[in-house]
């Protein structure tokens, strides 16, 4: 059964830190891109970090870049958003997204909600 589950969320304030975690299981973990996208209310969903299967190589939402990193530890099948300086704008259910192409399997997780506020 594929698992992808979300944690670290929660409420911070403006210029705070947090960092999520996605725990992969039932799938080949290593052997996929991993991103993670958010949500805000009334909003699209929009890419917010990925890292690749093979080299590990990254890319980020301009909105994010020099505040996140995204990072995985295969041993652990676990990818990391670690969110420095959030903003207000930052707010949203974060999702945790593992994708292998060449297969066309696509998986996702429930969420987990991030609130920057004062």
């Amino acid at each position: 059964q594929v698992q992808l589950v979300e944690s670290g969320g929660g409420l911070v304030q403006p210029g705070g830190s947090l960092r999520l975690s996605c725990a992969a299981s039932g799938f080949t973990f290593s052997r996929y891109a991993m991103k993670w996208y958010r949500q805000a209310p009334g909003k699209e969903r929009e890419l917010v970090a990925a890292i690749t299967s093979v080299d590990e190589s990254t890319n980020y939402a301009d909105s994010v870049k020099g505040r996140f990193t995204i990072s995985r530890d295969n041993a652990k099948n676990t990818v990391y958003l670690e969110m420095n300086s959030l903003k207000p704008e930052d707010s949203a259910v974060y999702y945790c997204n593992a994708v292998w192409r060449l297969v066309g399997m696509d998986y996702w997780g429930k969420g987990t909600l991030v609130t920057v506020s004062s």
